[in-house]
């Protein structure tokens, strides 16, 4: 496999050069910050540092001085109210927001603004013990009980309904209040019941989806193990890794569908009442694979995340990524939620970040697009679930030893907002990310060690090694502004959206399939042609067996020494311009076989890689990748360093941030201008950042 020369980036210029210009000007254009980023419709400092904070678990008379104290810290934002239902309607229909009315009040004293959480996560004894049939019910029967959190049903028109009245209630009393910057829907939502009103709305969406059982039956071949259904109410609502693949696809599809509507419900009440300043979020978490995040996010107004890291030994690249996932549910700039301040108490061994990681990992966010960082918790509650977590403050109300450190984090945000208010992270190389594929994946994964998750993390490393910015998208996204797409693990894929990736490749696009890809249908059935399905004939090729492996086999030719493991797919060109790209070694039924296919079409190019590299050979594999897309391909960047970049209308900014526990060398560019530096003679400090100015052509 062999990058092309310049001659060849040229003549493929050439031939789509009305596409490439189009692509370069969107590019350009883009510098500016994403199209759908440009209106902002909250007024909270661009770069906002701040806690979660719990007025009600605490005296009254102790708030100033929490407060006083989250101003020498430099905070700027607080969230407040997510877990205070009972608190704040006591009983059925009555409401007290006095309590509220004053926290928010000093906070603004103190010069913080408030993100109000909508406190559905945490019913009161009260609901529960009225209507014990809102309680979430285990796909085995058991029922939860009050006190846990997260308790409910999701499918209960009555939870709804009261939930809804509560964020109504809210809206109307803060809507317009200015200190209040934005809403957080309910808290970390995702959890699914199997309950008798689940199980009904089950049916009915069924209903909706085919329209007779009929065709549920024909498109789930369910003469299959004898699994003909008669009616709707017959199909079992489950999620078992036993049950018919498509029917477990479609209950994840269900659940989403439920819980985007139980999102939009209360953002409807909340938009009802509020000023259009205000966002609407929720607080999504890691990898959350209950329910689809695109689907959800659809109707809000700002992605969220909660970024933890439990055993305190941060994978950057892994968090990165992650940053760019959020980043893109709405394609726009994001905020962390909730984060740790130093450690988690829920983790197996809760080990604390090391001095400096805790603002290390806030630049980082800024540097992939976080707008906003808040710490879970400000202080603990003298009792609960929860009281081994960090803090900023102890029980105690004197400030814990990562206090200096959050506070010397949010004083460098404060300054740098001047420069970096407006700007985002800019890519020309995006990642497809299925769901429906990852669902699919995990419940059949044929490999033991096959992570659809791990697989987008090896993929992405590279790129985050090489300093490339590379977008997160969804199937259904546009991708005409991106040079270069890769899609992993596209295993569902749909004949529209196979159309619309070939579409892409003809006006001028780089399409890279991983393994697996084209596998299966809308309905997560087996495409009659063998892969990559619908896009087969784009690729002039298919793959002719996949294989499970037990040992790593040799792929020579990628100029390096790389092994392909855990799987393979053995490739079969069907058109004579349909390139190997790279064969496998020795290996029973492998021997020689082509492990990468691409084929020109159109103006452009797609490839299919059929196996899962080690990293030397991931690393191998994206050089040439890059090359054939004719991107530039930038030195590797020294070990620990992380590099990032935002734009936007006040210029181009470089993150270098060094994740390491020693000092290392970095190169800043001679015409750049040094905004923030943690250097001395030449060596970025252990756990140290550098913010650049950039003039304008530098990479």
């Amino acid at each position: 496999m062999t990058m092309p020369g310049l001659s060849a980036c040229r003549r493929r210029l050439g031939r789509g050069a009305k596409t490439w210009l189009g692509i370069l000007s969107l590019f350009v254009a883009s510098l500016a910050g994403p199209a759908m980023a440009a209106e902002r419709p909250f007024t909270a400092p661009p770069l906002a540092v701040g806690a979660s904070w719990y007025p009600e678990q605490w005296p009254e008379a102790r708030w100033e001085a929490d407060l006083a104290l989250m101003e020498r810290a430099h905070l700027s934002v607080v969230r407040i109210g997510e877990f205070a239902w009972a608190r704040m309607e006591p009983e059925d229909g009555r409401f007290d927001f006095a309590w509220l009315d004053r926290a928010i009040a000093a906070a603004r004293r103190h010069g913080l603004k408030v993100v109000l959480g909508t406190p559905s996560a945490a019913p009161p004894i009260w609901l529960t013990q009225a209507h014990p049939d809102i309680r979430r019910m285990e796909e085995d029967g058991h029922i939860q009980g009050h006190g846990e959190r997260r308790q409910f049903s999701v499918a209960s028109a009555t939870y709804r309904r009261y939930a809804v009245r509560i964020a109504t209630e809210m809206a109307r009393r803060y809507g317009h209040n200015p200190t209040v910057v934005g809403w957080q829907i309910d808290n970390e939502i995702g959890l699914e019941s199997f309950d008798p009103e689940a199980k009904a709305r089950w049916a009915n969406w069924l209903a909706a989806r085919y329209g007779t059982i009929d065709a549920l039956n024909r498109r789930w071949s369910t003469q299959y193990w004898s699994q003909l259904y008669q009616r709707f109410d017959q199909v079992p609502l489950t999620l078992g890794r036993d049950q018919n693949p498509a029917l477990v696809l479609d209950a994840r599809r269900l659940f989403s569908a439920i819980w985007a509507d139980y999102v939009d419900a209360q953002a409807t009440a909340i938009r009802a009442q509020a000023d259009r300043r205000q966002f609407i979020t929720i607080n999504s978490t890691a990898w959350n694979d209950h329910f689809d995040q695109y689907a959800v996010h659809r109707g809000l107004d700002l992605a969220a995340w909660d970024e933890y890291v439990p055993d305190g030994r941060p994978d950057p690249a892994a968090l990165a990524l992650h940053h760019a996932v959020v980043r893109g549910y709405l394609r726009r700039n994001f905020w962390v939620m909730e984060t740790q301040p130093g450690r988690v108490n829920w983790g197996t061994n809760n080990r604390s970040l090391d001095p400096g990681e805790t603002r290390a990992l806030a630049w980082q966010a800024v540097a992939h697009g976080a707008d906003a960082i808040l710490y879970w918790q400000w202080r603990s509650a003298p009792g609960g679930q929860e009281q081994y977590h960090g803090t900023l403050v102890g029980a105690d109300g004197q400030p814990m030893p990562v206090y200096d450190e959050i506070a010397r984090t949010a004083d460098e945000l404060r300054a740098a907002s001047r420069w970096l208010a407006g700007t985002a992270p800019v890519a020309r190389v995006a990642m497809v990310y299925s769901q429906d594929s990852r669902w699919a994946i995990e419940q059949q994964r044929f490999a033991r060690d096959y992570d659809p998750v791990a697989v987008l993390k090896d993929w992405y490393r590279p790129f985050h090694a090489l300093g490339i910015a590379v977008d997160i998208v969804p199937p259904d996204a546009d991708l005409s502004r991106y040079a270069l797409v890769l899609a992993p693990g596209l295993n569902v894929l749909d004949a529209a959206t196979a159309d619309r990736l070939a579409a892409y490749v003809r006006g001028g696009g780089h399409l890279v399939l991983g393994p697996r890809s084209g596998m299966k249908d809308g309905d997560n059935a087996l495409w009659p042609q063998r892969q990559p399905g619908p896009l087969a004939s784009l690729l002039g090729a298919t793959v002719e067996d996949f294989f499970a492996l037990d040992a790593p086999i040799a792929v020579p030719g990628l100029g390096a020494v790389a092994n392909v493991r855990i799987w393979a797919e053995a490739l079969t060109p069907r058109e004579p311009d349909a390139i190997g790209l790279a064969r496998y070694g020795m290996a029973p039924w492998l021997t020689d076989k082509p492990m990468a296919v691409a084929r020109g079409s159109g103006h452009g190019e797609i490839a299919y890689i059929g196996a899962l590299l080690d990293e030397p050979g991931q690393a191998a594999l994206t050089a040439i990748l890059l090359g054939r897309a004719c991107l530039p391909v930038p030195p590797a960047l020294p070990a620990g360093i992380e590099m990032a970049e935002r734009s936007g209308p006040p210029g181009r900014f470089r993150f270098l941030i060094n994740h390491g526990d020693t000092p290392a060398p970095i190169t800043i560019p001679d015409t750049a201008q040094v905004l923030l530096g943690d250097m001395r003679e030449g060596r970025l400090a252990a756990h140290g950042v550098v913010l650049l100015k950039l003039a304008g052509g530098n990479r």
